[in-house]
């Protein structure tokens, strides 16, 4: 999901090669949203199970 995300975001091998700093806070951005995607569909899948 992250690299979906990063793709869709165009956070590439070359803006990691030219801009360091812009790829790492990209790339935790797309991660942290992946994380609260994940959490949100786990709360709500047990909570309508229940």
């Amino acid at each position: 999901m992250v690299k979906q995300m990063a793709d869709a975001e165009g956070v590439t091998e070359t803006l990691k090669a030219n801009d360091q700093m812009e790829w790492v806070g990209r790339m935790n951005s797309c991660r942290d949203c992946a994380s609260e995607t994940v959490c949100h569909q786990v709360i709500y899948t047990v909570r309508s199970h229940r």
